[in-house]
């Protein structure tokens, strides 16, 4: 019996040897493999001296590769030393080439000492562009020195144009004085009708005193019914004592009737007390309320 126990106890050992070793190896493997990938991204952790000859070949790969992407993208961590030839080449062929692009847009990082003559040429064409249509929309980088005297007279009449559309459309930045005669009574025209539009439909800045006698005849008009679809509708709003008597009656009617169908129904806000006795008649009784 004691044989038999040592043999079955090895044989437990045994076992339980053999299985725990492919969860070491793949927690080994796992462990190289994250190592692997930190040092290849230059992220987290990195112990270089686990890495195998062919691990270390492909950090190093990466991290060139990198290097040269920094350097692309104008980081500040690019090391040009590390570029080969062909890599020097064209990092000098698409920096010269980002820069001609921020010189054409006009961004501040462009560096006009770096343009070849005809490259310069293209740019002075680009800005020239560039202040002519910020002076004609009016913008603050406008520099009117450089415009010649046909781009003056564009821009000024773009700018008496925007003022003209500023002035009909009643904004602030509107000059009156600006204005010729002719455009000066269109402006006043154009004021005249947003305003009997904003008393009509009660919106925005409604000046009754410019109002002429059926102007005021017809806001009147289309106050009342605005009120009374106000009524109508059970809005806040509603002013019960600007209605008419028949308006009156005829809300009366309306709501009588709403509340008659929503007690003979059992659903929507039901007053029984408004019922008429032969109404009352035709409802059910209320349910009890319910006990505990």
């Amino acid at each position: 019996m004691k044989v038999g126990t040592r043999i079955y106890l090895c044989f437990l050992i045994v076992c339980l040897v053999f299985s725990r070793a492919p969860v070491t190896a793949q927690s080994v493997e796992s462990e190289q493999e994250r190592n692997l990938s930190a040092c290849k991204s230059d992220v987290g952790s990195c112990d270089f001296s686990k890495l195998t000859q062919s691990e270390a070949g492909e950090v190093i790969s990466a991290a060139h590769q990198r290097n040269v992407s920094d350097c692309r993208d104008g980081g500040s961590s690019c090391d040009h030393s590390k570029l080969t030839l062909p890599e020097a080449n064209a990092l000098a062929v698409a920096e010269h080439q980002r820069n001609i692009s921020d010189c054409m847009d006009g961004i501040a990082s462009c560096d006009h000492a770096r343009l070849t003559p005809s490259e310069a040429k293209d740019v002075a064409v680009a800005e020239d562009q560039r202040n002519i249509s910020n002076c004609s929309e009016g913008w603050e980088t406008c520099d009117r020195s450089r415009l010649t005297q046909s781009e003056a007279k564009h821009v000024a009449v773009a700018e008496h144009q925007r003022n003209l559309f500023d002035c009909t459309d009643g904004l602030e930045t509107c000059d009156h004085s600006r204005l010729t005669p002719a455009e000066a009574r269109n402006v006043t025209v154009a004021e005249h009708q947003r305003n009997l539009s904003n008393c009509r439909e009660d919106w925005g800045s409604c000046d009754s005193s410019r109002l002429t006698s059926s102007e005021t005849r017809a806001v009147a008009v289309a106050e009342h019914q605005r009120n009374l679809s106000n009524c109508r509708k059970g809005g806040a709003s509603c002013k019960y004592s600007q209605l008419t008597q028949s308006e009156t009656k005829a809300l009366a009617a309306a709501e009588h009737q709403r509340n008659y169908t929503a007690c003979l129904k059992g659903y929507g806000y039901c007053d029984r007390s408004q019922l008429t006795p032969s109404e009352a008649g035709t409802i059910p009784a209320e349910p009890l309320p319910a006990t505990r």
